[in-house]
């Protein structure tokens, strides 16, 4: 576990993201997962952070 830090603090933040595709159409397949995920660990660095886990599922009706 890393910790960040600045003048006065310490800190370890974790962010959950989830994306709603709009009108609950089903348009993440696997192999869209898979390309997503390879552009947010591309892009990851340049933000300084890291993916910790990655999975997708089918709608939740």
């Amino acid at each position: 576990m890393k910790l960040d830090s600045n003048n006065h603090s310490v800190f370890l933040l974790h962010y959950n993201l989830v994306m709603c595709i709009k009108y609950r159409r089903s348009v993440i397949d696997g192999a869209i997962s898979l390309r997503l995920k390879e552009i947010f660990e591309d892009i990851s660095p340049n933000y300084g952070v890291e993916l910790i886990e990655w999975n997708h599922d089918k709608d939740h009706h």
